[in-house]
């Protein structure tokens, strides 16, 4: 890690990352839990417009129609939220983007410097540099309505919390290692109804209507289609690879 990729792909990097915690964490603010995470479902349609953009995927057909069905279902959902907000459904869109162009620009920085760097390893450069984006916002925006005697520290929260964080990212890294990004993407399907549920029975607040449940179903289906097409398309551009020793060996 030298100066220059440090500073020509961790700390764009870091900037992002930092844009996404901060957009993010204020949507819960306004949205409900379940609510936010029936919006997360527009990832993939961000993750994806951002590397047409920047180049690194193509623009298909395919792909295309299953990011409209994404969207469809998304706004389905929101016209059936109770309590929609707009300031807070723009957060959570703002952090959505800034995330897929933080993932974009990860592939696109690291890739042309030879990089691969593991989560914890990421962690390990970024966080820094991104306490050192998100302070600047705290101090200009949060700061000035902030006073001493209405901060309530409870430490086992804040550990609880931290030490859920680095399970999550250790987690991350052994499912891949093990198992394969198909894998995830399942258990990340998986993760969010149990994420909503739980969300509906915690929170009384947190009111899921009808249309909010079909709606969200519409962009599941989307979101499985479009995992389901980048799990084949990455079985296809490994099987040349693992059929050259075949061929060699028959030769």
């Amino acid at each position: 890690m030298t100066f220059e990729i440090y500073a020509t792909c961790v700390i764009p990097i870091s900037a992002f990352f930092a844009s996404s915690l901060w957009f993010g964490n204020t949507a819960y603010l306004f949205i409900s839990v379940a609510f936010i995470q029936m919006l997360k479902a527009l990832m993939p349609v961000a993750t994806f417009l951002m590397a047409v953009i920047c180049g690194t995927d193509k623009l298909r057909c395919d792909l295309f129609l299953n990011m409209l069905l994404v969207s469809v279902g998304v706004v389905v959902s929101s016209y059936g939220e109770i309590h929609f907000n707009i300031v807070g459904t723009v957060y959570q869109v703002t952090g959505i983007f800034a995330e897929a162009l933080r993932l974009v620009l990860t592939q696109v920085l690291l890739q042309k410097k030879g990089l691969t760097l593991n989560p914890v390893t990421s962690l390990y450069y970024i966080a820094p540099c991104s306490f050192v984006f998100l302070f600047v916002p705290w101090y200009l925006l949060e700061k000035p309505g902030m006073e001493v005697t209405q901060i309530q520290f409870n430490f086992w929260i804040f550990f609880s919390n931290a030490l859920c964080a680095l399970a999550l990212n250790f987690s991350i890294f052994l499912v891949i290692g093990r198992t394969g990004a198909v894998t995830i993407r399942v258990a990340g399907v998986l993760k969010d109804w149990i994420l909503i549920t739980l969300s509906t029975i915690i929170f009384p607040e947190s009111t899921i209507t009808q249309l909010n449940i079909i709606g969200y179903a519409i962009a599941l289906c989307g979101v499985v289609m479009y995992n389901y097409l980048k799990a084949k398309d990455a079985r296809l551009t490994q099987t040349p690879v693992e059929s050259i020793p075949d061929r060699a060996a028959k030769v």
